[in-house]
């Protein structure tokens, strides 16, 4: 965010139209503003460098350097740039592979302007997951997908960082990977909804994860939440 207080965000994707109706979706909204656009991930990752955006919304095939590899050496650069990951099917493997890279979320691209508007919000404010029974869904279908149906999967080898949770963070981070939100974690642990924040703040700290969606997809990747409806 500026000095003005208006959220910067940077377009990446191959298909002029498609950055244009985004534009004026975002433009149309008070304390938003798109800093640049970028036609394949080489550039978006240039951009990011130059530009310093709050959020990019990331198409993941794109031309030059798709949009995993832009979001990984985003992510990894240390830049404060979010990345919302844009896909065409709600179960889409590249949109799982995008939340691996350190994406934040990830958007169908014909996603209704309201919600557009309200994933970029909650993105840079970092407090919540978009869509988190839908992101929720993506893991399960992928980590289960990623395991032989013949064999039962050798469980992980434990994350030295997990003792570093108390039990009632640990409660937290697997409330966090059933999708819930901080109103509902506090709903179901009778807490208030500033407990639950401090707690997911302290969550990312011991963790050093970016946001929530990284502890989900933490929390499936180690072992400490496991798939749990084959039906999905």
């Amino acid at each position: 965010m500026n000095e003005s207080g208006r959220l910067r965000v940077l377009l990446a994707d191959d298909q002029p139209l498609l950055r244009m109706g985004f534009r004026l979706i975002l433009e149309g909204e008070d304390g938003l503003e798109v800093v640049g656009e970028a036609s394949d991930g080489a550039d978006a990752v240039h951009q990011v460098e130059q530009l310093d955006p709050d959020v990019v919304l990331m198409d993941v095939r794109m031309p030059t350097l798709d949009g995993i590899e832009a979001t990984r050496a985003i992510t990894g650069s240390g830049a404060r740039a979010r990345v919302i990951i844009l896909t065409t099917f709600d179960l889409d493997e590249y949109a799982f592979a995008g939340l691996q890279a350190g994406a934040s979320a990830f958007l169908l691209k014909d996603v209704a302007p309201a919600e557009l508007v309200q994933a970029v919000r909650v993105v840079a404010s970092g407090d919540a997951v978009v869509a988190p029974r839908v992101t929720q869904r993506l893991l399960e279908t992928y980590v289960r997908g990623a395991v032989p149906a013949a064999a039962p999967p050798a469980p992980p080898p434990r994350d030295p960082l997990l003792d570093e949770l108390t039990p009632r963070e640990t409660e937290m981070l697997e409330a966090m990977s059933e999708g819930l939100s901080n109103a509902e974690i506090a709903h179901r642990y009778f807490l208030s909804e500033a407990t639950v924040k401090t707690h997911v703040r302290r969550i990312l700290t011991k963790l050093h994860l970016r946001d929530r969606v990284q502890a989900v997809v933490y929390a499936y990747e180690t072992g400490l939440v496991t798939p749990s409806n084959p039906d999905y």
